[in-house]
């Protein structure tokens, strides 16, 4: 929608910096217009919101087309969806990616390090939870033992694994990615809603890189480790600095995103490594991010138990016709796992939420809770409260590229842009064929 002109000149000059007042009021208006929409949908069943079919039957690039004016902004949008949901713009209902992003507390809280969804680790690793936890319960906890049935037939829920063992409940808690149901034989059969719902929703694509140094060569440039990269030759969209706390083990995080998963899964351990030393070398202005001590990662597209990561994408069309069956119990099986989560889903702090609801809707069920207990809303953290974001006056009310050309009216913007491109010709700044 706009030219961009580098040169000493001055008129070139002029058109430089109204690109980036129109790139600026781009993406101001896109953070405001989504989290405006993420207003209207229910956090609980995003499938009643009052726009709920037309939202859900647009992909999310088609809402970006729609909302962006400059390709500056639009292509930070599509790595904006990449990093949060490891899934491209065109693969997601914009219905779907607007509620997650609504229920991880908006635009600056999910993609936010500092008071957002990337503030805090856990000393020590969040690992310690499980293994504290698996501590507790002793040989109650069974690894390596993947379910492949569960039959409610009988007056017990019978579950089997393939390495043959049994086990029986009353109740039995689901706590996988819905996709991953497919992979359980299910007698009765599940109900038709659930079957279509398991075969509709794939997971994200992402491979988690953890490059270790001697040394955090980047602090010392006076830089905090976080790494936004757009250029669509570069293997990593995002990094953060996942160096200890007491400043041992230096580390940048990475990840590849979406597309670019994909087409660098072919590509050896070394070879992955190297190009993405090159493009931190590139961005650090430093050699010395070509000389890594270690290197580890993660291609969760391989994990055959989670069929990849973050979290289930949900496609167009699917949330306003399968999702209210996402919670539903069938029978004696109740569903968790970070997808049916209210607020935070695809994060840790989502699949607690959902696993402490599914629990309460077995007591209710056993007639040890009443129904009003089943939703609990956890107390604000006082050690890690979520502070209030403060906008500006003119992140408030800035105004759209389009509210600002009918503003100025067509004509004048269109004659300022004649003037800015007649200068620029004459200067030999535009071809003259």
């Amino acid at each position: 929608m706009y030219l961009c002109l580098f040169s000493s000149d001055r008129s070139a000059t002029c058109c430089y910096h109204l690109t980036m007042l129109l790139a600026l009021m781009d993406y101001n208006n896109l953070w405001r217009t989504m989290d405006k929409m993420g207003m209207e949908i229910p956090r609980e069943a995003p499938w009643r919101a009052p726009h709920a079919e037309e939202w859900d039957n647009m992909t999310m690039k088609e809402l970006l087309d729609k909302v962006c004016w400059t390709s500056t902004a639009r292509r930070f949008a599509t790595l904006f969806v990449n990093v949060n949901v490891t899934s491209e713009p065109h693969e997601v209902s914009a219905l779907w990616f607007l509620w997650y992003v609504k229920q991880c507390g908006g635009t600056m809280r999910i993609f936010s390090t500092s008071n957002g969804g990337q503030e805090r680790k856990f000393q020590g690793g969040a690992n310690q939870i499980s293994e504290c936890m698996a501590k507790e319960l002793g040989d109650r906890v069974k690894l390596q033992s993947a379910v492949c049935s569960i039959d409610q037939s009988g007056e017990m829920v019978e579950v089997k694994t393939i390495n043959e063992e049994t086990y029986k409940a009353k109740y039995v808690i689901v706590a996988i990615p819905p996709g991953l149901n497919s992979k359980i034989h299910f007698n009765p059969e599940l109900p038709p809603l659930r079957n279509q719902l398991i075969h509709r929703v794939p997971m994200g694509s992402v491979i988690k890189c953890m490059v270790y140094y001697k040394d955090t060569f980047w602090r010392k440039k006076g830089y905090c480790g976080t790494m936004v990269i757009e250029e669509e030759e570069a293997p990593i969209g995002l990094t953060l600095d996942d160096t200890k706390p007491d400043g041992t083990v230096p580390a940048i995080m990475g990840f590849i995103l979406a597309r670019k998963s994909r087409r660098l899964a072919g590509l050896t351990k070394e070879e992955r490594k190297k190009r993405i030393c090159e493009i931190y070398a590139r961005v650090l202005g430093s050699d010395e991010a070509l000389h890594p001590v270690h290197y580890e990662e993660k291609n969760w597209c391989e994990d055959e138990y989670s069929g990849g990561c973050y979290t289930a994408s949900i496609p167009p069309g699917v949330l306003t016709q399968y999702g209210k069956v996402l919670r539903e119990p069938v029978g004696r099986l109740y569903f968790a796992g970070t997808e049916t989560a209210t607020e935070w889903s695809g994060y840790m702090e989502g699949a607690v939420q959902a696993g402490e609801r599914a629990s309460r809707e077995i007591l209710f069920a056993m007639g040890r809770l009443h129904s009003s207990q089943i939703w609990q809303t956890e107390p604000e953290s006082l050690d890690v409260p979520g502070l209030p974001f403060v906008t500006t006056f003119w992140e408030r009310n800035l105004p759209s590229v389009g509210g600002f050309m009918k503003f100025m009216g067509v004509s004048s913007f269109l004659t300022i842009a004649t003037v800015v491109g007649a200068v620029a010709y004459k200067k030999g700044l535009l071809p003259r064929s």
